[in-house]
């Protein structure tokens, strides 16, 4: 996680987190529906059913909005959204480099 805790990275990419604001049950209640979401959109692929992979397409989207990892950024100090960008062509590349070089000298 990024120092600020904005972000996760995974594979070099940043990945934004949910919105700390967020009380703990309801953070606990979107993380349900979005983990209802992906199981109800694999099952409708599984099934070639275009039209209810859609509708679970658009609930994943929803949740995600809702826990802040789309849409609008949930913090208010101006910076910008990075969310999927890689690591090193941001601002965090410094600290990311650091990183990176702890876990070579593992």
């Amino acid at each position: 996680m990024t120092p600020d805790g904005r972000y996760f990275v995974v594979r070099g990419r940043l990945w934004r987190c949910s919105n700390p604001a967020l009380s703990a049950a309801e953070r606990e209640r979107l993380v349900h529906e979005l983990m209802l979401a992906r199981s109800a959109k694999g099952r409708a692929m599984r099934a070639s059913d275009a039209a209810g992979r859609e509708a679970a397409r658009k609930r994943v989207d929803a949740a995600k909005h809702a826990l802040g990892e789309r849409g609008a950024v949930w913090w208010d100090d101006g910076a910008p959204d990075l969310n999927r960008h890689l690591a090193k062509n941001t601002p965090y590349a410094g600290w990311f480099a650091s990183i990176e070089e702890e876990k070579r000298k593992r």
